[in-house]
């Protein structure tokens, strides 16, 4: 199972860090121009606040355990991205946005796995 929560947070870290950089470095226009619409529904201080949590999220699950330093911080960084996931799938379905949604609860699912798999050890 250690294998799979490795791997698991791995693709949930990689998925984390490139959203997250997306929406530090490009402006909201190109962004929304770029199929990510839903950055209109929110100032640009918030997206930049989306784009940090998401940036320490995908760093938060791999780098504690990676360097043994706080490894508790793993299963808090995956409850951080299921509430993140939880907030964006009540965007998406505001916006009625189905396949978004469908995304967002597999990515919820896994992050609650990995939450579950580190608490339990």
């Amino acid at each position: 199972m250690n294998i799979a929560l490795w791997i698991i947070a791995g693709l949930l870290a990689a998925v984390s860090l490139g959203g997250g950089v997306m929406l530090l470095a490009q402006p909201r226009e190109k962004l929304a121009a770029s199929g990510w619409a839903w950055v209109e529904d929110f100032s640009p201080g918030a997206v930049r606040a989306i784009g940090t949590l998401k940036v320490l999220a995908g760093v938060g699950l791999i780098l504690p355990a990676l360097l043994d330093i706080a490894p508790v911080l793993v299963p808090i960084a995956a409850v951080g991205w299921v509430l993140l996931m939880a907030g964006a799938m009540v965007t998406h379905f505001r916006r009625h946005e189905s396949q978004a949604i469908v995304l967002n609860l597999v990515l919820l699912a896994l992050a609650a796995f990995v939450a579950w798999g580190h608490f339990a050890a």
